[in-house]
């Protein structure tokens, strides 16, 4: 049970920020047909309940893959693209009306005793893309294979704001009336794009991006995702066409593009909605970044050092006193939260300052923030044209040691702070040459 509060605690305040704001999910053939439908069908209503603007892309690979074989036709693909022509069409055509018709029923469903009970989602569609033909592409005709040549965004726009679920099948026709098979990734980038989506969310067949270690890349900036493009084999088949689209369109403004496995259950809820979410999150910038802090992170500053001011790690600070000092410091903002702090105290005269008050939140101290908010403390102390950095600490001897801190007597210390050196508290000196 105090599990399930401090998680509710935690997802307040995405709840808050997300609310009003856009989300365009792309999900292909698999998830339409999977064994977790159902719950994606359930955790959409609950993401729309929140007042979360939403639109859903589907595809229908294996449902056209299905048809095709029903039909002793064979597929064709260049360089991932199917080659659609008369004959691929017609089952391109069939298989997205059933898959659509059968994800509009999932979201349909009001039955009492479930997720969705009591709920009403109107899901609605329309002819919003237009599309123009692929063409030729390495003297290969791909015929009615098509691209998006532009999506009625104020039409989308208008459903989203009766409070409407959009449904979008990856279909487009020409101006020549003419029907394009499209591909479900490019039409989720451009609706997100035209949007201004806050988010664009592919499932897909992994965890997400891994590292060369086989770790989860929990988040990466578009420039870092283009370096893992030029590595495609340690991509999967999903991850190679949709991390593009992540890519390009971080740069076109989408606030922030998410991988996510499509097979965990609730993966979504997940991802959106705790700290450290479960897929990989692309931006444009990082999403961790150090800065001054303000008098609006007074509040946050004082829930980091309360724990270690209750257990001796850091001499108590008076609200009145933080607000008055919040000029000297600095805070690690990762994805609009402050998860660490620290401040400079200097002293002109002996060009020296104090480091003080660093602290981290305790669930991401193995992150290396810690670290990165030292550098940042000491790259602004060289900026002030000091020379060296002291810091007293009772607890943490080790930390500074190992990062090139040295430990002194309390000679050290500059003459003012000397004088106010707590001799009950008996902190060790530490300094550090910059």
């Amino acid at each position: 049970m105090r599990h399930y509060v401090s998680w509710f605690r935690q997802a307040a305040p995405y709840i808050h920020a997300f609310r009003g704001r856009t989300f365009v999910i792309g999900f292909d053939g698999e998830v339409a047909q999977g064994a977790l439908a159902q719950s994606l069908a359930q955790d959409c209503n609950l993401l729309a309940a929140l007042g979360i603007r939403l639109v859903l892309v589907h595809g229908a690979r294996p449902q056209i893959e299905a048809e095709l074989a029903r039909r002793d036709l064979k597929a064709r693909y260049h360089k991932g693209l199917r080659v659609t022509d008369a004959a691929a069409l017609e089952c391109v055509k069939s298989a997205m009306g059933v898959t659509r018709l059968e994800i509009e029923a999932l979201l349909s469903q009001g039955l009492p005793n479930t997720p969705m009970a009591g709920a009403h989602m109107r899901v609605t569609g329309g002819n919003f893309i237009t599309a123009k033909p692929v063409g030729v592409v390495d003297g290969i005709d791909h015929q009615f294979t098509g691209a998006v040549r532009k999506i009625i965004a104020n039409e989308i726009s208008a459903d989203l704001d009766q409070q409407n679920v959009v449904l979008i099948s990856p279909i487009g026709v020409s101006p020549a009336g003419e029907i394009f098979n499209l591909s479900m990734e490019e039409v989720a980038e451009s609706v997100a794009i035209v949007l201004k989506a806050e988010k664009l969310i592919f499932l897909c067949d992994a965890p997400g991006v891994m590292d060369g270690r086989g770790n989860l890349v929990e988040a990466m900036t578009a420039d870092e995702a283009e370096r893992v493009l030029k590595k495609p084999k340690r991509l999967t088949e999903d991850l190679g066409l949709y991390l593009p689209c992540c890519l390009r369109a971080c740069r076109a403004g989408v606030n922030r593009a998410h991988l996510v496995d499509r097979d965990v259950d609730g993966g979504l809820l997940l991802e959106l909605f705790t700290h450290e979410g479960v897929g990989t999150v692309v931006t444009r910038d990082p999403l961790a970044r150090l800065r001054e802090a303000t008098i609006d992170d007074v509040a946050a500053i004082v829930g980091l050092i309360a724990p270690l001011e209750a257990d001796g790690t850091l001499v108590r600070r008076g609200r009145e006193l933080l607000e008055m000092e919040i000029g000297r410091f600095s805070v690690l903002e990762h994805d609009g939260v402050v998860l660490g702090c620290a401040a400079l105290y200097p002293f002109s005269k002996d060009k020296a300052a104090e480091l003080a008050c660093l602290a981290i939140n305790a669930e991401y101290r193995r992150l290396g923030y810690g670290e990165q908010l030292l550098q940042y403390m000491e790259t602004r102390a060289r900026k002030a044209g000091l020379k060296r950095l002291f810091v007293l600490t009772t607890r943490t001897a080790h930390w500074f040691l190992e990062r090139g801190y040295k430990e002194a007597g309390v000679d050290l210390l500059p003459g003012k702070k000397r004088e106010l050196y707590n001799w009950h508290r008996r902190s060790k000196v530490f300094g550090k040459t910059l």
